[in-house]
């Protein structure tokens, strides 16, 4: 998913977007675990997509709060 499909969903949507991220990492760190993964750049894939989520939904936290303002 890339940075502007995400800038698209709203803030539930994201938290919901990074709680699967999350848990699809956890999945992966498993299957790592019992050698069922044979590509690890998985790892790094996943992260930057959390990061990115998290990055979109502080944005639009801030910019929420400043439009109350």
């Amino acid at each position: 998913m890339s940075v502007n499909d995400l800038r698209e969903l709203s803030i539930s949507e994201l938290q919901n977007k990074i709680i699967d991220l999350k848990k699809e990492l956890m999945d992966s760190r498993f299957s790592l675990a019992t050698s069922q993964l044979e590509d690890t750049s998985v790892f790094k894939k996943i992260k930057k997509e959390i990061a990115q989520a998290n990055t979109v939904l502080t944005e639009k936290i801030n910019k929420e709060s400043i439009e109350e303002v």
